[in-house]
């Protein structure tokens, strides 16, 4: 059975406040042409179909479109929600699309409850392990305490009470969201430490033929069964190195596995640089980077001059930049309160907001707002000092 896995779609993310709407656009309609042309017979979803719970119109609306385009192809296709998601707003109406061949699991007691499927080698059961929050799914496992690994171990053995009282040589796929010990994260991944290590070992998932898993935006493969597809898209600049696929996933009769990598489009290629703005602006080498998205990390000793504009004049699409100044050796590091020491209130409070968003520099409202922030506190202090002791 030829399988296409793929996850953390994020619709509705942007790029450091540029839109993806059109390249997520572009994504399904690839997903939808590597589906006809390779002749998938079922599409896995592994979660993070949207990037929040609550996603805009238009987010929904790829959702939608993309829908309706894979049940017109007649392919099956399996979701799962993730940890961005809602399961229960991806849920709705599930039971009823059910028929359109579209299975939507985000119900944690439907874990066991797999998705039949059959080519000429016979039967596949596949099985949707929704992002389980320990918190959260820990009662219906009947477990009185644990993190992860025991909320999705639990899960699992469910899978495997079912799948041993299928027929034999029933092969079997579980789609799951979850950080599995050697995995190598990115900075666009939400952190789901809660309560507890967030990691789980590879070995919850023995017993299945292929486990399709997602939550780490980089494509990877812990075994031959056990793979990330990664994000299509890339979220932060972590990712500049990542080749963004999806699995092309051939079951074979005994269930062993054999996968290709299937490049999605990228809207711009990333770009992080490093060094003093002249060295920048005027590197031959760097031409290559100039319709790039540009992380740009400048070095000089001291802050220069309008430094975004000029970076933007060289790399039109310049989206970050940040300063890490070189020091002269044996020169110690001024601490942040020698710093500040003596400057107003509202200048440290201004050079905040440049620090924790760089390349942009506070508006008019803003600096209003921080104003009368400050006003505030200092009429509020004023009233307390003169109240009666």
């Amino acid at each position: 059975m030829r399988l296409l896995h793929t996850s953390d779609w994020h619709l509705g993310r942007s790029f450091h406040r540029e839109s993806l709407h059109d390249a997520q656009r572009a994504f399904l309609d690839h997903l939808v042409a590597v589906v006809r042309e390779q002749q998938v017979e079922a599409v896995l979803v592994a979660g993070d179909v949207y990037d929040r719970a609550l996603p805009g119109l238009e987010a929904v609306g790829l959702f939608d479109d993309v829908l309706h385009r894979l049940a017109e192809l007649g392919v099956p296709t399996v979701f799962i929600s993730g940890n961005h998601d809602s399961a229960r707003r991806l849920g709705v109406g599930a039971g009823l699309i059910d028929r359109a061949g579209i299975h939507l699991r985000t119900d944690p007691d439907g874990c066991a409850v797999p998705v039949l499927l059959a080519d000429r080698h016979g039967p596949v059961a596949v099985y949707g392990l929704p992002y389980l929050e320990p918190a959260l799914t820990r009662e219906r496992f009947g477990l009185e305490r644990g993190g992860h690994e025991q909320v999705i171990a639990a899960a699992m053995a469910r899978v495997r009470a079912d799948l041993a009282a299928r027929p034999a040589g029933t092969r079997a796929v579980v789609l799951a969201h979850a950080f599995v010990v050697g995995g190598e994260p990115s900075d666009s991944e939400r952190d789901i430490t809660v309560g507890g290590v967030a990691a789980v070992p590879a070995g919850v998932f023995d017993g299945v033929h292929y486990a399709a898993l997602g939550h780490l935006h980089g494509c990877q493969t812990l075994a031959p069964h056990l793979r990330y597809s990664g994000s299509p898209l890339a979220y932060s600049f972590s990712e500049v190195h990542h080749r963004k696929t999806m699995w092309l996933v051939d079951l074979a009769a005994d269930g062993s596995v054999t996968a290709d990598r299937v490049d999605c489009p990228q809207p711009r290629p990333l770009a992080v640089l490093r060094g003093r703005l002249a060295d920048l602006l005027a590197d031959e080498a760097l031409a290559v980077h100039e319709e790039a998205w540009v992380q740009a990390t400048l070095t000089d000793p001291a802050r220069p001059a309008e430094p975004m504009e000029q970076l933007r004049r060289r790399f039109p699409h310049t989206l970050q930049l940040l300063f890490d100044p070189e020091h002269t050796p044996g020169t110690e590091h001024p601490s942040y309160a020698s710093r500040v020491s003596g400057r107003p209130d509202l200048e440290v409070a201004e050079g905040f907001v440049r620090h924790v968003r760089p390349g942009s520099e506070p508006d008019e409202l803003e600096l209003r707002w921080l104003r009368e922030a400050f006003e505030t506190v200092r009429q509020s202090a004023d009233h307390e000092q003169e109240l009666p002791r």
